[in-house]
């Protein structure tokens, strides 16, 4: 087969993110007979997929003039540090990382995937149209993995509220600040207890910050692996999906197919995905590009309901996963946009 193996450029490390995205694609190609290798001198492969960026850019010039497909997935553009003081030095990162992902999508790519269409809204209005084909892909999990089906059970005496992220820190203090904020109002619309579950590195100073009316609580669990997850998704009753402007978050996807109901705002590419009786999203109430404070108020309302009706919610949740956040389909998409299917 002329598409036997695929170059990845490089393995990412971690365990959440991009590398989850490219450890998930790489088994789901496997699957399918295709091969993967993690570098561009490990010839022969048929094209290269760049997962965001790469300092790799010699490399992937030579690659493109020796005729080899290039498919670049993007997700969004950094900005929080265009906003909010982040110092200096991540000032810099942030621009030199924007600055190789419009290079590779304007110069050496020739196709992109973008993660969400409000993902390929934002880049067409940065910087334009791609001078390449383009498509649109929404990441995936296996939904034999991730199940409702466990022996976990949720609290019958408190709400468990969760919030999963890679990484809490750099511009996710203010969905913290409004995960915070809705415990305290969610203990007054169902008169129970609420438990808020944080699964993620969380910097010191933001633990230090937050504060909930008690009888309410903070569990910080710290970087959770992946093999927790499907775990800690069925023992809880919510997910709150703390980033503003998420691309295509894992978190919530993951959720979803293990049977979580969301909530959120209806901001970044949520409404793709959250859909349905799968959750709720509501008005932000403000503007999240100037990171304004949200409406928790009609947040909390709207998480009321789908506590209310837990059985409905979760079996919704369920059913949007099964619909189209399957990792079949993610991996289907990625062929198809390599012309390989």
């Amino acid at each position: 087969m002329p598409y036997e193996r695929l170059c990845l450029v490089t393995r990412i490390p971690g365990v959440a993110g991009p590398a989850s995205f490219q450890r998930r694609l790489a088994a789901g190609l496997e699957a399918r007979g295709v091969r993967v290798c993690y570098s561009l001198g490990d010839r022969p492969y048929g094209a290269v997929l760049v997962v965001g960026g790469t300092r790799q850019l010699a490399g992937l010039w030579r690659a493109r003039k020796g005729g080899l497909p290039i498919l670049q997935r993007l997700d969004g553009i950094n900005w929080i540090h265009r906003r909010r003081r982040t110092g200096p030095r991540h000032f810099l990162r942030a621009e030199l990382n924007n600055a190789v992902l419009r290079f590779t999508r304007d110069r050496l790519a020739s196709g992109v995937v973008y993660q969400s269409e409000f993902a390929r809204r934002w880049w067409e209005k940065a910087y334009g149209m791609a001078p390449v084909p383009g498509s649109v892909v929404h990441n995936g999990v296996p939904l034999d993995a991730y199940t409702p089906h466990g022996k976990e059970e949720r609290p019958g005496d408190h709400v468990r509220l969760l919030v999963v992220e890679g990484n809490l820190a750099g511009g996710y203090e203010v969905g913290m600040e409004a995960a915070a904020r809705l415990v305290s109002r969610l203990m007054s619309e169902t008169g129970r207890p609420v438990e808020l579950a944080v699964a993620g590195r969380v910097p010191e100073g933001l633990r230090a910050g937050m504060r909930v009316e008690r009888p309410s609580r903070i569990r910080w669990l710290g970087l959770v692996p992946p093999e927790g997850i499907p775990a800690l998704d069925r023992s809880a009753h919510l997910l709150f999906a703390a980033d503003l402007l998420p691309a295509c978050p894992n978190a919530v996807i993951e959720a979803l197919a293990c049977g979580l109901p969301v909530i959120s705002f209806d901001t970044g590419a949520l409404p793709e995905i959250v859909m349905g009786d799968a959750g709720r999203l509501v008005p932000y109430g403000g503007d999240p590009w100037r990171l304004d404070p949200p409406d928790v108020n009609g947040l909390a309302d709207a998480a009321a309901k789908v506590i209310a009706e837990q059985p409905r919610f979760r079996m919704g949740a369920r059913a949007r996963a099964e619909a189209g956040l399957g990792l079949d389909r993610m991996v289907e998409g990625y062929l198809q946009a390599l012309g390989w299917a």
